[in-house]
């Protein structure tokens, strides 16, 4: 009788308590709600795209897929073709594609059901004496599956795809990068190799002078002033060939490490700057920018899965619910393990809502969306950089050709005044004051006329890098350029 008084009075206390609990699970479903009604939108895009570029003229023609042949160059183009293969950072970002994919196959793994197969044979003996020795042998299939009602596993795995997506586009831009430097080398090589050719040049010349006015001296025409200045002058040429020397080693060196040789393997013939080509290259119009960058295309990619990211964010408000079985057979012999009346098998629903769990979801969700917001501002800035490079560029190469029309001018100038005041010297005709003055002029200013070539090549090469190099043909999609 006591018994059944007290059972009576938990039933009654329950009854009382039962407002409250309906009061408290409002309270956590509001605050579930109101969670989940965070704002799914992002922050509108403001990168704004200018009609055409300030620097140059708004034609369609982008980079070609080889646009390195054009500078006509058949160690160059080896040598680019030669890193494509060989470099270790592309490697490198090869193995961040594979990672990436092989992620995107884990992370896409609870769309589908798991099944496991369970097995074992087991001896044993209960407690007690005289019990005797049993046998029993398990088979069977576990299966379990859990309902993507909301699609937050389809939004972990599209925002783990979008990852790989971007994976390689960051290989290209790796593969525009070194691209690039290897080109950048390999006219650095050209230059100094012309530099070294010019201070021999000069060398030469001085000594010519050095000569002449020598036998001035030994005339009595000819101080030993005179004399003194020349020898300083040759001594300062001569001092700026192991410069150039070591700047064309340096370079090869540098080539070396890009296409993945040591450096005492690789041998570079060069040759004279002058005899590259000089493409023409056309930007485009801005907009087509956006296809033609590959970090655009990466960033673009980045911010598609934090957009998937938020969506897996906000899903994992709501139950999760899956499903659960297991078959097999069971017995204590093993011949009659696969029997009929030994088969059993069991199936349950379970549903999973999480109530209490100190803010950690709605702490996710905001840092998904802190996420969000940070790759929306990272793909406006990309494509603002993008259509800077690309004016720099266009700047650098009118302002360069121009730079080296009028150095060439001077070097014109510079030259034919040097001839004669040598003609002038060997006739007796000429201050030697006047002689030093062109010496060093005409020096200065074949120096500079390479350099000058120089930065219209690099100008050039700044332009095709910035305008993406052509890395995708037309029409192809971002996921099928891969690995070639």
């Amino acid at each position: 009788m006591f018994d059944g008084w007290r059972t009576r009075a938990r039933a009654i206390d329950a009854w009382r308590l039962r407002p409250v609990f309906v009061v408290f699970m409002g309270l956590i479903l509001v605050e579930m709600l109101s969670s989940c009604s965070i704002s799914s939108e992002r922050s509108e895009l403001a990168a704004e795209i200018p009609p055409k570029y300030g620097a140059g003229q708004g034609q369609s023609a982008p980079p070609s897929l080889d646009w390195w042949r054009s500078f006509r160059s058949r160690e160059l183009t080896n040598l680019i073709e030669e890193a494509q293969v060989a470099n270790f950072d592309i490697a490198a970002a090869i193995g961040r594609i594979l990672q990436a994919d092989a992620q995107a196959k884990i992370t896409g793994a609870p769309l589908l059901p798991a099944v496991d197969f369970v097995g074992f044979a087991e001896r044993f003996k209960n407690a007690g004496a005289g019990s005797p020795e049993r046998n029993l042998f398990h088979a069977a299939l576990n299966a379990s599956y859990e309902i993507d009602f909301w699609g937050k596993n389809r939004a972990a795995s599209r925002a783990a795809e979008e990852t790989a997506v971007a994976s390689r586009f960051n290989k290209e831009v790796v593969v525009l990068s070194t691209v690039a430097a290897v080109g950048n080398a390999y006219f650095q090589v050209l230059s100094a190799q012309d530099r070294l050719r010019i201070a021999r040049e000069n060398f030469n010349a001085a000594n010519r002078i050095l000569n002449l006015i020598k036998q001035r001296f030994d005339a009595g025409t000819a101080s030993q002033l005179d004399v003194a200045q020349q020898e300083s002058l040759v001594a300062q040429v001569r001092a700026n060939i192991p410069i150039f020397d070591q700047a064309v080693r340096q370079n090869i060196a540098i080539l070396a490490v890009l296409i993945g040789k040591p450096p005492v393997e690789i041998v570079i013939k060069g040759g004279n700057i002058y005899r590259l080509a000089i493409p023409r290259v056309t930007p485009g119009l801005p907009s087509e920018l956006l296809f033609q960058r590959p970090d655009i295309r990466s960033a673009e990619a980045n911010l598609a899965s934090a957009d998937a990211s938020v969506e897996q964010a906000r899903a994992a408000f709501f139950p999760s619910i899956s499903l659960t079985g297991q078959a097999g057979y069971e017995s204590n012999v093993l011949k009659l393990l696969f029997t009929p009346q030994n088969a059993f098998y069991n199936i349950a629903l379970n549903v999973t809502q999480p109530l209490l769990d100190g803010f950690r979801l709605e702490g996710q969700l905001e840092l998904a969306q802190g996420r969000q917001f940070e790759l929306v501002k990272v793909y406006c800035q990309t494509i603002l950089s993008a259509f800077g490079d690309v004016e720099i560029a266009l700047i650098a190469i009118a302002d360069s050709l121009e730079r080296e029309r009028l150095q060439q001018i001077v070097v014109n100038s510079s030259r034919e005044a040097f001839r004669l005041s040598e003609e002038r010297l060997r006739e007796g005709t000429i201050d030697l004051v006047t002689v030093l003055q062109t010496q060093q002029t005409l020096f200065t200013a074949e120096d500079n006329y390479s350099l000058a070539r120089l930065a219209r090549l690099q100008a050039v090469l700044s332009l095709f890098q910035a305008l993406g190099g052509g890395w995708m043909p037309p029409g192809v999609a971002a996921g099928t350029n891969v690995m070639q």
